[in-house]
């Protein structure tokens, strides 16, 4: 299996500008603005109007990029464009059905049928799919037709008023600022009051225990099955990982982080703490690697060594310790070579800390949704290769002492399955462990965090927890007789 490329890498980091609703909306705007105009840009008077438009809509772009509108809020979105016609009464019918056009083109052609056929070989016919996910999905991502098309049409409406009408007199730039300054308040005054269901941040270090003196185990081994909605796992045929979570310590309420995006995620289990520390907030990352120590530091401390396979957006955490995988391949023998390529880094390198990222799930949820057939067989395919990697372990002599971890790093919504902004579906995540040191057939109810599987890691493998680690070592799941002191 080969790995992601330098060029997969920049490619992967490019796609966020168009897949991150933040990015997208700006993008869009101008895009849509300068194919409308295409035929006028020659013209010197037109395009110093384009510019002056462009302007007065840089106010409203920042409060766009600065409060996201996701789940029942974006429902709101609607007022200050419904304020918009009242007060201008003026709408370019031609160019916003150019952008509604346009937008459609790119989210339910380009997006769900092209990008998704050349990357992981869904069906030419996605289309006939995709175009009700895209009107479904709630998250704050381009895919989010309810939020998306809010806003472009009231930044539309405003940049073709502006650059085509205004004399800019006195009370029409007051109007305007007036208008800005209202939506500012607006937005505010929604997110104070109605965008409250964050997960609580444990405001401490990892304190819960001492960090270890010597290690309880030889090997981890972390099984991350990214994307894979809890209900939907229950739902689905998966006999090795049940018997994996009813022979081991199940925690039935944990919880993932917020945004509850990919490489967010992964960052918080690994170091320990949340993206006002560790730095990263989206799946856009400005700025290659976390800003704290993670668990492959605090393992390197005491001479030992781990891996992280996953794909190419997790190098802008980790850097070098991920060994990527490409995502351009079929989605049917994406999970399948990352077993392969697993085995061979085992066999290779001889990991203390093997982590797997398995990706089919979580693709087939964007590309297919959440609520379809699809997307159940993904888990059950994940539940026969994680046997097959288990039983390769044993047999190699790799389970000697051992604890075997089974995770999602968040979980997905109905639409596009998207995921960031803690949807149904997306917030509580399967979390079993199992293995000789691990309680057999325990089942935790208290509500733990995802940020607590980095010091536990460290706990497990006799390694100092990580600097900024915050979440409490998962001790419940450690057998008394076997706790460190």
């Amino acid at each position: 299996m080969k790995k992601a490329s330098s060029f997969e890498k920049v490619a992967a980091r490019c796609w966020n500008l168009l897949n991150e609703g933040k990015p997208f909306t700006p993008i869009f705007t101008i895009g849509t603005i300068l194919i409308y105009s295409i035929s006028k840009l020659g013209n010197l008077s037109y395009l110093v109007d384009l510019s002056i438009g462009l302007l007065a809509i840089l106010p409203l772009l920042i409060i766009y990029y600065l409060f996201d509108f996701p789940l029942f809020l974006r429902n709101y979105l609607w007022i200050p464009f419904t304020a918009y016609l009242i007060i201008w009464n003026q709408v370019n019918l031609s160019l916003l059905f150019t952008a509604i056009g346009l937008y459609f083109f790119f989210t339910i052609f380009f997006w769900g049928t092209f990008y998704y056929h050349l990357r992981i070989g869904t069906t030419w016919l996605n289309f006939t799919r995709f175009w009700k996910l895209v009107l479904k999905n709630s998250d704050s991502t381009s895919g989010n037709a309810q939020e998306q098309l809010p806003k472009f049409l009231l930044l539309l409406s405003l940049w073709n008023w502006s650059a085509t009408n205004v004399t800019w007199s006195g009370s029409e730039v007051s109007v305007l600022i007036i208008f800005y300054a209202c939506v500012l308040v607006f937005s505010y005054i929604l997110h104070i009051n109605l965008f409250d269901w964050k997960p609580e941040i444990i405001p401490t270090f990892t304190s819960n225990v001492e960090s270890p003196e010597s290690p309880i185990n030889e090997k981890v081994i972390v099984m991350v099955i990214d994307g894979m909605r809890k209900e939907r796992f229950e739902e689905a045929n998966t006999p090795f990982l049940d018997y994996l979570r009813k022979n081991g310590t199940e925690y039935n309420r944990m919880e993932t982080v917020y945004p509850a995006r990919t490489v967010v995620c992964f960052s918080s289990m690994f170091s320990g703490t949340y993206p006002v520390e560790h730095g990263i907030k989206s799946n856009m990352v400005w700025k290659l690697g976390i800003k704290v120590e993670s668990v492959f530091d605090s393992l390197r401390k005491v001479g030992k060594k781990g891996s992280l396979l996953g794909i190419a957006h997790l190098v802008d955490s980790f850097g070098k310790d991920v060994e990527t995988v490409t995502a351009v391949m079929h989605n049917d023998v994406a999970d399948r070579n990352i077993i392969e390529r697993a085995k061979r880094i085992m066999d290779e390198q001889d990991p203390d800390l093997q982590i797997i990222q398995l990706i089919g799930t979580d693709q087939t949820g964007h590309s297919r949704g959440v609520l379809y057939n699809e997307y159940i067989q993904k888990i059950e395919e994940a539940d026969a290769l994680v046997k097959e990697y288990f039983d390769w372990l044993k047999e190699r002599g790799k389970l000697e002492n051992y604890t075997f971890i089974v995770c999602a790093d968040h979980g997905q919504a109905d639409g596009i399955g998207g995921h960031g902004h803690l949807d149904e579906g997306e917030r509580f995540v399967p979390f079993f462990m199992f293995g000789h040191a691990i309680e057999k057939g325990k089942r935790v109810e208290e509500k733990h965090s995802l940020v607590s599987l980095a010091s536990t890691i460290s706990y497990l493998l006799g390694a100092p927890f990580p600097s900024h680690s915050r979440g409490p070592v998962l001790i419940e799941a450690v057998r008394k007789d076997v706790q460190t002191k």
